[in-house]
């Protein structure tokens, strides 16, 4: 019989619902980006907007994303409340593939809680990448 060593814990062991928690805060943020985006075609369009059928597809794309996001959020928030504060996870490779600094940041704990997107930014803001 062979024993297969186990791999050493990380420093980026963390309860798993505490890691979950952070996602459901992310998907909110998404959700939350994507609605905002509506009310600004409609600005840009104006009503006459509203008589093209494909933007009314569009417009409706937009309403699907943003009840599929708050739906999942929803449903991981869920789940994550019958689960043991001891069930531990190696985070580490997962942040390494997380491309946005302060998604990282957020994901990952750090120490923080709250949102990795600032809502509240000024209009004009931007991020260099």
């Amino acid at each position: 019989m062979t024993t297969i060593p186990r791999a050493e814990p990380s420093d980026m062991q963390e309860a798993l619902p505490a890691i979950l928690m952070r996602i459901v805060s992310e998907l909110h943020d998404v959700a939350y980006l994507i609605e905002r985006i509506e009310p600004q075609l409609l600005d840009l369009g104006g009503v006459n907007v509203l008589e093209s059928p494909d933007s009314m597809k569009v417009m409706q794309g937009i309403d699907l994303a943003v009840q599929k996001t708050r739906g999942i959020a929803e449903f991981i928030d869920t789940i994550t409340g019958g689960m043991p504060d001891g069930w531990m996870v190696d985070v580490a490779t997962a942040l390494s593939l997380v491309k946005l600094s302060e998604m990282q940041k957020a994901l990952g704990g750090s120490g923080r809680h709250g949102h990795s997107q600032p809502l509240a930014k000024a209009a004009g803001d931007f991020d260099f990448f």
